[in-house]
């Protein structure tokens, strides 16, 4: 089987197309918690927070005068907590729905309106915040309803797109759009409320996922047989690499395949991995606030840092990964369950190393990065075990195994808001100790359930064997 060159490729394209759609994704969903900084009274947020005194203060920057002219709210810290959580009661709900529809209607149209709908509900964003805070509410569970069908769309067309051999690469390739849509829009979105007024926030980031949809659209399709300039060498080779493993039937094998331990495995992967993710995201400003006496929000470069280096380590592993199981012929689960290992085993130990640096903020940063940076070795790891196990059906399996995965979005920050009281160290170590233990536990169930190899429910002849 001779493979086709990367570059100019049509499956590269894709690939790079979806970088960015991802890397505006994020850019949107991240944009709020530093634009509602701005967006709340000052003096609604302080009541509540009180700052530990175990370390010194350092952040003595001398303020610069900032624009004011936005419009201020006075949402106190649960309403805050409400508004930033109701992305998630949107998201959750389209994550199976997504997978479903995209294998039967494709991903290109579901992933492209799922992006433009989220645009034009970030731009719809002032407009709610000014009406009420119900209405913004109201339109971040709208956006996360759009964001929900995304990642299972584009799952499911590279069912049809990426040969075997090439997944962990082209998968890396356009996930890791979505660690650095984070890296970018953190810093870029406080410039813009520094500078001119937290209103453009939405205004240019929702501009440019309306751009992005018009270029998604022309030149981009569902699958290779249906590409327009796509050359006949590149088409054979995606099509022949391919041929065992898609399933021609057009029911769901729902029983077999919600029974089956491989996909279970990344449920209990993806979980675990999202509980320090998420805990980390929407808590690490607070923590170098609270504790490190260290306002991130002055530094959105130190709190974009860690999302920065794991966007490196997805790259490098995506890379790292189909080498290994083309040139060093070690077996699909074996890089799978290694690369998962290291990237959930080597997080925990980090994370709860963080816990213990006292007050030096130096290290506490160097260790957060490092534990968010060995993340990106999921990506090639249990992230998309979900294409090997069942091609064909990889949208509904990355829908459910993110239905799942959403969860510690909802209930993570909660509890470790509620765990975080007094804002001592010792409640912040219990935090990295809870995260840590779930990491744990899920690297361990995967290095034990997870497979490699299509599984015979995902294969066309599966009803005919049976009976």
């Amino acid at each position: 089987l001779v493979s086709v060159p990367a570059c100019c490729s049509a499956r590269y394209n894709l690939a790079l197309l979806a970088f960015f759609g991802f890397f505006l994704l994020y850019a949107l969903r991240v944009n709020l918690s530093v634009a509602l900084v701005d967006m709340v009274e000052p003096n609604t947020t302080l009541a509540k927070n009180t700052t530990s005194n175990v370390c010194p203060e350092h952040s003595s920057t001398i303020n610069v005068p900032r624009n004011t002219t936005g419009e201020k709210y006075s949402w106190d810290a649960d309403t805050q907590g409400w508004i930033l959580g109701s992305f998630f009661y949107g998201y959750i709900i389209t994550q199976i729905p997504g997978g479903y529809l995209a294998s039967k209607i494709g991903g290109k149209v579901l992933l492209g309106f799922g992006i433009f709908g989220t645009s034009v509900f970030t731009l719809l964003t002032p407009l709610a915040a000014n009406l009420g805070v119900g209405y913004l509410i109201a339109v971040r569970a709208l956006e996360g309803l759009g964001e929900g069908v995304t990642f299972p769309a584009m799952h499911s067309m590279w069912s049809s797109w990426a040969p075997p051999l090439e997944r962990s690469k082209l998968l890396s390739i356009s996930y890791a759009g979505a660690q650095l849509g984070t890296v970018v829009s953190l810093p870029l979105s406080g410039l813009i409320c520094y500078y001119m007024n937290w209103v453009y926030v939405f205004y240019i980031f929702g501009a440019l996922g309306v751009l992005w949809f018009f270029f998604w659209m022309w030149l981009v399709s569902d699958t290779p047989e249906t590409h327009s300039s796509i050359s006949h060498a590149e088409r054979e080779y995606i099509l022949s690499s391919l041929k065992d493993q898609l399933s021609t039937q057009k029911s769901v094998p729902w029983r077999p395949m919600l029974g089956s331990l491989p996909l279970w495995a990344i449920v209990v992967a993806h979980f675990s991995y999202n509980w320090t993710f998420y805990t980390l995201l929407t808590l690490l400003p607070t923590y170098m606030k609270e504790i490190l006496r260290f306002d991130a929000q002055e530094n959105g470069f130190l709190s974009a840092l860690p999302y920065f280096g794991c966007w490196l380590c997805i790259i490098l592993s995506g890379q790292i990964a189909d080498h290994l199981r083309e040139k060093q012929n070690l077996s699909t689960v074996c890089v799978r369950k290694c690369f998962t290992l290291i990237g959930m085993i080597g997080p925990a130990v980090f994370l709860v190393a963080a816990g213990f640096t006292g007050c030096n903020y130096a290290l506490a940063v160097a260790f957060v990065t490092i534990s968010t940076t060995l993340g990106g070795f999921c990506t090639s790891g249990y992230s998309i075990n979900h294409l090997d196990i069942a091609p064909s059906y990889a949208g509904i399996l990355l829908g459910i195994t993110n239905s799942f995965a959403t969860i510690p979005g909802m209930v993570g920050p909660v509890i470790a808001k509620n765990l975080t009281h007094n804002n001592t160290v010792g409640e912040w170590q219990t935090v990295f100790y809870i995260a840590a233990s779930i990491n744990l536990f899920g690297a361990i169930f995967f290095a034990l359930f997870a497979s490699g190899e299509v599984q015979d429910w995902a294969v066309s002849g599966y009803h005919l064997h049976r009976n």
